[in-house]
């Protein structure tokens, strides 16, 4: 039995930045829902999944008020099971609390998505093309990769 309850499913560029020709990867945002390891469950227990969740919160008795424990953000294809728990994915985007999934601005869930997928390289900042059909992507740290429209 899994602890996540798929929330929704989006397609992102594959590197964090789109652009013409661009790859595209389905994200999955995976709920768990806050009775998860909470006090509420188990007083008397330790939380499971403490090591890789946000601290359990308290279950309200207003279903209606109810917040996710935490939001868990993966790739298509990202293997769940590690050696610290079979319900942990291996290298997920992005671990957000219940709390601030439910705060978050569109907006900036999405930046936040695109800054995982995009890891240690420099963000896009212009792309450029000519009448020939070549171009030329430029990124925030000065480099440039050339492209031509047949590419993608």
């Amino acid at each position: 039995m899994s602890i996540y309850a798929a929330l929704w499913q989006l397609k992102f560029p594959r590197y964090g930045d789109a652009h013409t020709g661009c790859d595209w990867i389905k994200v999955k945002a995976q709920g768990v829902p806050a009775h998860i390891g909470s006090p509420d469950e188990d007083p008397e227990g330790e939380d499971p999944y403490a090591a890789l969740l946000p601290p359990a919160i308290a279950v309200p008795s207003d279903d209606s008020a109810q917040v996710m424990r935490a939001v868990v953000f993966v790739t298509e294809g990202t293997p769940k099971g590690t050696a610290r728990s079979a319900q942990e994915y291996v290298n997920p985007l992005l671990v957000l609390s219940g709390r601030d999934y439910v705060t978050v601005t569109f907006e900036q869930l999405h930046e936040l998505v695109c800054r995982a997928l995009r890891g240690h390289r420099p963000r896009l900042v212009a792309e450029v093309w000519n009448a020939g059909g070549r171009g030329r992507l430029l990124f925030e740290d000065g480099s440039a990769t050339d492209i031509d429209l047949d590419d993608g």
